[in-house]
């Protein structure tokens, strides 16, 4: 799971010290590409490697030769581990939310 944010900023300094200029279109893309679109990514990739698993063991238990069940058994564990990371950053939002709800204002 790669979790990469592009920069927010419209004018970055460069090595030399002048800016560069982002276009507009490229501005949109990086405020969709916020921390909504790095949620949902992370996501993608998690269902992915969830289906490639799947597929996998789909593909042992048929017993293909192509396919080794070391090969599958890393894919388990890494659908296991990035399942188990998205569960633990969504009970970590549930719990903020819950924190900012009860705030008193």
């Amino acid at each position: 799971m790669d979790l990469r944010l592009s920069p927010i900023s419209p004018s970055l300094p460069s090595r030399t010290g002048a800016t560069s200029r982002i276009s507009p279109a490229a501005t949109q893309d990086t405020k969709s590409a916020g921390f909504a679109g790095a949620l949902k990514g992370a996501l993608t990739e998690v269902s992915a490697a969830q289906n490639n698993a799947t597929q996998l063991q789909k593909e042992v238990q048929m017993e293909n030769p192509n396919v080794s069940l070391e090969e599958t058994m890393v894919a388990i564990q890494k659908a296991q581990i990035g399942f188990q990371a998205t569960l633990h950053v969504r009970n970590r939002m549930v719990q903020a939310y819950s924190d900012i709800m009860n705030m008193q204002v």
